[in-house]
């Protein structure tokens, strides 16, 4: 391995990319090895960084998978929870990365996917209201354009934090750090069948993705 570049905090903070970096950290961002400079910047500066962050209440975490976020520690910052929407597109998300199939394409699904396997998982009309959740009943008339507009959206607020690359219209690019979805059941002998089956029952929780921000209304 090679030397660091940095003998020092002040290096790292010194660093260009640092300021950038540190503000994409704290809005939430997931950092792992397709931001390049980002990722090694952060892997030969994580033993500063670490101290660095815990004094303002974060947690700079290096995931085994491969990717950097921070936490909050304590309540003293505002914590910005995912929204239901966005909690179920990540599942969706994690879970088509499981699939082996999804090895074969580098990682490259699409929008009609996500749609698709939700529907079949929650049902049509009970995936209409966890995403419409101040509604108690379904509108037919606009229901699947409804559902694929929250569904776009959700997928714009997890490709700002890099959980995936939007890459055009349709198609998307998943990434590492889509494997946070997967916490929940990350310990079980068959994570994909337990993570379907959590999607199935309405499930969608955990912890914290990101906390940085306030809740944002679905």
């Amino acid at each position: 391995m090679s030397e660091s570049a940095y003998e020092r905090l002040e290096d790292v903070i010194l660093d260009p990319l640092f300021p950038e970096l540190d503000l994409a950290l704290r809005a939430g961002r997931h950092i792992d090895a397709d931001e390049g400079s980002n990722y090694e910047l952060l892997a030969e500066a994580l033993p500063f960084l670490e101290p660095f962050y815990h004094r303002y209440g974060w947690e700079l975490v290096a995931s085994p998978a491969g990717y950097f976020y921070l936490v909050p520690l304590g309540e003293r910052l505002s914590r910005r929870h995912l929204t239901m929407g966005e909690m179920l597109v990540g599942q969706a998300l994690a879970l088509i990365y499981l699939d082996p199939a999804t090895i074969e394409t580098a990682g490259s699904a699409t929008r009609a996917q996500v749609v698709e396997l939700l529907q079949h998982l929650v049902g049509e009309e009970r995936l209409y209201l966890e995403l419409h959740p101040r509604r108690r009943r379904i509108d037919e008339r606009i229901a699947a354009e409804s559902v694929r507009r929250e569904i776009d959206k959700a997928l714009r607020s997890l490709a700002a934090l890099g959980f995936c690359d939007l890459v055009d219209d349709d198609r998307l690019r998943l990434r590492t750090p889509v494997l946070r979805f997967c916490e929940p059941v990350q310990a079980l002998e068959a994570p994909a069948e337990a993570l379907a089956r959590l999607i199935a029952r309405g499930r969608a929780a955990l912890g914290e993705v990101t906390a940085t921000d306030e809740e944002v209304e679905a």
